[in-house]
């Protein structure tokens, strides 16, 4: 027989050890288990290993809402949020209900039976179970390759080349000349931790970012711990950074052109009198049209006024023996070229979705709420917010799932469906300008021109919709396909093997 679960939560790292800490307080006696496709805890956080890497949300927002930040630092770095996400996990014994080395690759829903099929793969065989409920939380980028252009004469290069997202445990910068190709979070990121030994760092990008100084280190929250506790004051300043970083989005979307003064002022602050602001540092592209990013304490102005990093915006040409050939005709010295340049976006992790036979053809799909599927039953996807902390949504998505299954147990349903109206229109999911957004929309399902299949963006309103707001909808079907079948003894394995 196969293993049947009440629930499958498909991904170990942030969201889907978030959503297992809320399954199991919500239900103690569900049958559940957590199938992660790499071997261990943490996803990005676990994946990520380049110099510097840190968080680009301070963490008492991308922290969980159930486990206070106590850190001093609320731009925290990669080990320390991999930590945290470890010890969530082995706290709550969740660790002891995930199966590494399980990649979900098909999924298909029988409403007969009203249960999921799972096809597995592990240590080069196929296994299959069963489970009531799919949850996936594996993000939405593959973990297998990151994003690289095309760049003629990379063969000719001499030196090493190296992606972000799979970085060498045998590089050494000390005293390298290195290129970093890229403007986005990585690339800001990247360049004040390799400054520090590296011989220079040059931040090479095709065109600006916006780049807004924030302290490590938030005084306000130290205050609060002292006067109101960990869990008040945590609960204080989330709600004050999601006002802010709210106020400073709204501005940026309503009066772009006093939020592009601001932000300008700001960094002319910042750099050394005289610098190129506005070639450097003046968009294109108006305030949070793309992901602002955030620089703990001005590291990356401090590390362009000591000299030892800069910043060049030009197109590349093409690699040379030595380094790279711009358009302007300059060439940049280089003996480790660091290519910053983006993600690859995947949808669901890959996993084939079928429904009683049906392969359901994904970007021809419409998102109910931006976390559930039209059309396909019992099933429901975390993605964060673009404009926020990813956590914020994902915590808002895990208890609306632990309300909607407490629906269905007190009604005796189980199949629930949201069905679309054929005369709503569609928008992209993700409304999004980020060129690694832009390239992949085409492969991702479709969200709706009003509620509740618009992805919402806003974290106060969701609150209400998803944390308070009624379940049954009129959008949502309810069905008690076949008498309720009993919990699986089998639970995970303690090994987590």
């Amino acid at each position: 027989m196969n293993e049947h679960l009440d629930v499958v939560i498909v991904g170990a790292g942030l969201s889907g050890i978030g959503a297992a800490h809320h399954l199991q307080s919500a239900f103690p006696d569900r049958a559940y288990l957590v199938l992660e496709a790499r071997e261990s805890i943490g996803g990005t956080w676990d994946l990520f290993r380049y110099p510097g890497v840190r968080s680009d949300s301070d963490m008492h927002t991308l922290g969980y809402r159930f486990r206070p930040w106590t850190d001093a630092k609320a731009i925290a770095d990669g080990p320390a949020i991999l930590d945290y996400v470890r010890a969530t996990a082995a706290d709550a014994g969740i660790d002891r209900r995930i199966r590494f080395g399980h990649k979900v690759v098909d999924a298909a829903w029988d409403s007969g039976a009203a249960c999921w099929t799972l096809t597995v793969e592990h240590d080069g065989t196929t296994v299959t179970m069963t489970c009531s409920y799919l949850y996936v939380c594996g993000g939405y980028y593959r973990y297998d390759s990151g994003y690289t252009p095309e760049f003629a004469g990379i063969e000719d290069f001499r030196g090493r080349v190296v992606h972000p997202q799979h970085w060498p445990d045998d590089l050494d910068h000390a005293g390298s000349r290195v290129v970093v190709i890229g403007s986005g979070a990585t690339a800001v990121t990247l360049v004040p931790a390799l400054a520090q030994t590296a011989a220079h760092v040059t931040m090479l990008q095709r065109s600006p970012t916006y780049i807004l100084s924030v302290p490590t280190v938030d005084v306000v929250a130290t205050r609060l711990r002292e006067l109101l506790g960990s869990r008040r004051a945590y609960a204080v300043t989330r709600w004050k950074n999601v006002l802010i970083s709210t106020l400073i989005y709204q501005l940026s979307q309503r009066r772009p052109a006093m939020m592009r003064k601001f932000i300008r002022e700001q960094t002319i602050k910042q750099l050394p009198e005289g610098y190129e602001v506005d070639v450097h540092f003046n968009p294109a592209y108006g305030p949070w049209d793309q992901r602002l990013c955030l620089v703990p304490d001005g590291d990356l102005f401090r590390a362009i006024g000591d000299g030892n990093a800069a910043i060049v915006t030009d197109r590349i040409e093409r690699f040379t023996e030595r380094g790279l050939l711009l358009a302007s005709g300059a060439e940049v010295a280089a003996d480790i070229v660091v290519t910053a340049t983006g993600l690859q976006l995947h949808a669901l992790g890959g996993i084939r979705l079928t429904v009683d036979g049906r392969e359901v053809p994904l970007p021809q799909t419409m998102t109910y709420k931006g976390m559930m599927l039209g059309g396909v039953p019992n099933f429901a996807f975390t993605i964060g917010y673009t404009n926020a902390s990813w956590t914020l949504k994902a915590d808002l998505v895990a208890e609306y799932v632990c309300r909607l299954l407490r629906h269905m147990d007190a009604h005796g349903y189980d199949r629930c469906v949201p069905v679309p109206d054929p005369a709503i229109g569609t928008r992209p999911l993700l409304d999004f300008q980020a060129g690694y957004v832009l390239r992949s929309l085409d492969r991702f399902p479709k969200a709706g021109s009003r509620a509740p299949w618009r992805l919402g963006m806003n974290y106060a309103q969701d609150v209400l919709t998803l944390r308070h707001g009624r379940i049954e909808d009129g959008t949502l079907r309810f069905a008690r396909a076949t008498p309720r079948r009993a919990a699986s003894e089998v639970m995970a394995r303690p090994t987590g093997h």
